[in-house]
């Protein structure tokens, strides 16, 4: 039994090439055929069930046009760990994404999602799949940088800080300010032991940038850097919980935390909390992002607020806007950024 209709099963159909039924179902409007035979197409298109398929007709485009129009923006996320499936546990992406997802379907694309591990390279499933267009998020400096800019793809680079943005269009946070802001807002509470809890700190990336501003803020204060005060691990809620483990096991004198994260936050929360430690009376907690996980969190998490649907929605704009037209000026965005004072935080 035949699984799929194809064009030729039309063509048979309505007693027409498979070019007819092309140039039918792709409106050519540099062939002239007639109302007739356009009707019979349709009729045999209708009677058979048959769906037109896309990779086909893309291939197509491309030939006629000299570029793919295939609808789809790429989305990449790049994995920096191997076989693990962050992607979607930090809310920051669930929330990013709808947002774009929306911005994009308003203007008729579609978004194709991928994680990319770090030996893998996206640009051949990008080529593949004829993309209009890529977003990248969090993307360190590597040789596949170059590989993005030979491939003429338009590209919109998501807190990224890869020093390429007269190549890529570019939307980001200030982090390195807001990671100034986080702890510049404890200090002024009276906290003087503050730990930097964090992802994996890579220079030239969105942990390192806020890490700077951590010290940025401890230098301006007067309060001496300690090394034994930085936590690293992974950025999902378990992270937070063991990271509420080891402040404990310190005894390092520790009074308040600057999570870059609000889901690292929400699970320090949990491990002290287990611990019998009360969130602000013994320990305050200040977050970065300004998910919803930080509003419903009890207590309720002070943050540093990233407006993530505003930075979906420019990312939205950039990128359908390069998609149409490869050539436009490239443009840098810097979402801003606020403190917003919940519960987790008290002065001394």
């Amino acid at each position: 039994m035949k699984d799929r209709v194809t064009a030729k099963d039309v063509a048979r159909e309505a007693g027409v090439t498979a070019a007819t039924v092309s140039y039918v179902l792709n409106g050519k409007s540099t062939v002239s055929i007639s109302e007739e035979t356009q009707e019979r197409v349709w009729k045999a298109v209708k009677k058979l069930g048959y769906v037109p398929n896309q990779a086909a007709k893309t291939l197509s485009s491309s030939r006629g046009e000299g570029r793919s129009k295939s609808n789809l923006i790429g989305v990449v996320i790049p994995q920096t760990e191997d076989g693990k499936k962050f992607m979607f546990r930090n809310p920051f992406y669930g929330e990013f994404l709808s947002a774009l997802e929306y911005g994009t379907r308003l203007e008729g694309y579609h978004l194709l999602i991928s994680g990319v591990n770090a030996d893998q390279k996206y640009i051949e499933i990008a080529k593949n799949r004829s993309l209009d267009g890529i977003v990248i998020l969090g993307m360190y400096p590597s040789d596949e940088i170059q590989d993005y800019k030979k491939s003429g793809i338009p590209t919109v680079m998501v807190d990224c800080y890869c020093d390429h943005d007269h190549y890529f269009h570019s939307v980001r946070t200030d982090d390195c300010y807001g990671g100034y802001l986080a702890t510049e807002y404890l200090i002024k509470n009276g906290h003087r032991r503050i730990a930097f809890v964090s992802g994996e700190i890579k220079e030239i990336g969105v942990s390192y940038m806020r890490y700077l501003g951590y010290k940025d803020a401890l230098e301006e204060y007067g309060i001496p850097f300690d090394e034994k005060l930085i936590i690293n691990g992974t950025i999902n809620y378990e992270f937070g919980i063991e990271a509420a483990n080891r402040i404990m096991k310190s005894n390092l004198d520790i009074t308040a935390v600057f999570s870059t994260a609000d889901i690292v936050a929400v699970g320090m929360v949990k491990g002290f909390r287990k611990e019998g430690v009360k969130i602000p009376e013994d320990i305050s907690i200040i977050g970065f992002d300004d998910v919803y996980d930080s509003i419903i969190c009890d207590p309720s998490i002070t943050t540093v607020r990233q407006n993530i649907e505003m930075k979906g929605a420019a990312v939205a704009e950039l990128i359908v806007s390069a998609a149409k037209n490869p050539k436009c000026p490239k443009k840098q965005i810097i979402i801003p950024i606020e403190i917003v004072e919940r519960e987790s935080v008290r002065r001394l």
